[in-house]
């Protein structure tokens, strides 16, 4: 086999192995504008996943948001969103069942 089909399935298979919020993380950081800022992002988010304590609830939003998440749209409002980087307003809690509710009684978005 030439090295690039090798790599090129060396960067498959191991893409595989890969939680969903890492994936995600990785999604992000192909979003920089610049080679060094990418690989500076993809180093941290390597570091991170080893640190951070992630649930499988975090696992099942961020591989949602890997489908939906397009950094070309990071930052509008909707591509914040199916990033994972929109806020909720006070109230919400995208952890209760029923995503909580506005202070006027609304339903959160």
């Amino acid at each position: 086999m030439k090295p690039v089909f090798v790599s090129l399935a060396l960067v498959v298979l191991s893409a595989g192995c890969k939680s969903p919020c890492r994936q995600l993380s990785e999604r992000l950081c192909e979003c920089q504008q610049s080679s060094f800022d990418r690989n500076t992002c993809l180093q941290r988010a390597a570091s991170a996943e080893g640190v951070a304590s992630v649930t499988a609830a975090d696992n099942e939003a961020c591989a949602a948001l890997v489908q939906e998440c397009d950094c070309r749209l990071v930052d509008t409002p909707e591509g914040k969103k199916k990033c994972g980087f929109a806020r909720l307003p006070d109230g919400c809690d995208a952890d209760r069942p029923d995503g909580g509710s506005l202070p006027d009684g609304g339903p959160c978005p």
